[in-house]
């Protein structure tokens, strides 16, 4: 039987870029892929419906990320269609992998198509829907896979080895990443009266007072300090305005730490908008690129000798910078998580810091500056391991695993 992949184009240009990654799995495994625009919805709706209509003998599946294609998209649901959309009227099976908290989709959730699963790449994501969503299907294993890297010179035809050494790295430190000042988040708590607002902004200081705790966890027990009852049902219904939080705490470190490292003395190269409203006092050491494409940031870390990390609040997850820096040959440093604590070794091929004690990442960086052969010894058992295990190629691997499971 012919297989075809609807996969879409036109969102989240990050988003994009890993979809195209995962095509050429597909296709390797035999996939057609369907490409569907999310810019020109409704067009894309009707030739997508028509190319289903030619051959409804293939099967069809779909991939998509943070609900692309199935948050009530012009085309794609219309009362039309037998259950109120295209994937209820065909009952293609519609994985998503959700790649923020789910706490940010809360209103999507009842688009979802009948035949769906969800994948999460933090596994206190899963906690969070089963507690709070246990009608919604979750993929096979619990839909874990955090995300995958990509390797640009995979095929070798940039370099004849697989990544520059270090002595030939132009770039000391970079940072890939937007930047968005805190207080830009005010506008999700501004509709609330004074007492609530405070209540979200207590959140805010409890989490960078105590950084190992998730955004969930610590607005139940705040409620639980102040002696408000609550049911899970209730619990919920506050959750979606915890956006203020999540975004607050993440770009407040995010900037604490590209902060302390360029005070320090470092020159940090940041590739993302933003970085020129980050204050400092020294931002005469912050290098700043600008919005730039995925290509162009993997571009960019294949000539650096450290990438910086900072986590966005997955605490039993990874982040695919981790892992394009490592396939790159950049060295990763960055604060942990349990799922990079159980997968790397600190000193070996990675480095951690933590979130209380930034002033020693700086220090971190400046002795691997002096000692290239560290360096060198870092990056190439990190890209081993990444070659071997976290490529977007592994990941497409298990999604063919659990769709060749969809019945």
């Amino acid at each position: 039987m012919d297989k075809v992949v609807i996969l879409f184009k036109g969102g989240v240009e990050t988003q994009e870029y890993f979809s195209i990654e995962m095509s050429k799995t597909f296709q390797k495994h035999g996939y057609e892929i369907y490409w569907f625009d999310l810019v020109l919805s409704g067009l894309s709706a009707k030739q997508l419906c028509d190319f289903y209509k030619a051959d409804k003998s293939k099967k069809f599946m779909a991939f998509t990320f943070n609900f692309n294609g199935i948050a009530g998209e012009d085309g794609l649901y219309d009362e039309s269609f037998e259950g109120g959309s295209f994937w209820n009227e065909t009952k293609i099976p519609v994985y998503n992998m959700v790649v923020d908290h789910p706490l940010y989709y809360h209103k999507y959730l009842p688009l979802r198509p009948e035949n769906y699963m969800q994948i999460s790449i933090d596994k206190n994501h899963i906690r969070y829907m089963k507690r709070f969503f246990p009608g919604v299907q979750l993929a096979p294993d619990d839909g874990f896979l955090v995300l995958g890297g990509t390797e640009l010179n995979e095929k070798r035809d940039i370099l004849s080895d697989k990544f520059l050494p270090v002595d030939k790295r132009d770039i000391d430190v970079i940072f890939t990443g937007n930047y968005t000042p805190v207080n830009s988040f005010d506008r999700f708590i501004a509709h609330l009266d004074s007492d609530y607002q405070e209540f979200y902004r207590g959140l805010v200081r409890k989490l960078i007072e105590n950084p190992e705790m998730i955004v969930e966890d610590a607005a139940e027990e705040e409620l639980k300090n102040q002696g408000i009852q609550f049911t899970d049902d209730e619990l919920k219904q506050i959750m979606p305005n915890l956006m203020f939080v999540d975004l607050s705490v993440r770009f407040y470190f995010r900037a604490e730490v590209i902060a302390r490292l360029a005070d320090s003395g470092i020159k940090v190269h940041t590739f993302g908008a933003g970085w020129d409203m980050l204050e400092c006092r020294h931002p005469e050491n912050i290098i700043t690129a600008g919005n730039v494409s995925s290509q162009e940031c993997l571009d960019m870390i294949s000539r650096s000798k450290i990438s910086v990390n900072v986590m966005p609040w997955f605490k039993q997850g990874a982040h695919d910078r981790v892992f394009n820096s490592m396939l790159n040959g950049a060295v990763c440093v960055t604060d942990t998580s349990g799922y990079l604590k159980d997968n790397f070794i600190d000193g070996e091929n990675i480095i951690f810091y933590n979130l209380e004690n930034i002033d020693a990442a700086a220090d971190k960086i400046k002795r691997l500056l002096t000692n290239h052969d560290e360096l060198e010894h870092i990056a190439e058992n990190a890209y081993k391991i990444c070659a071997e295990n976290h490529k977007w190629e592994m990941r497409t691997n298990k999604v063919i695993e659990w769709m060749n499971l969809t019945v």
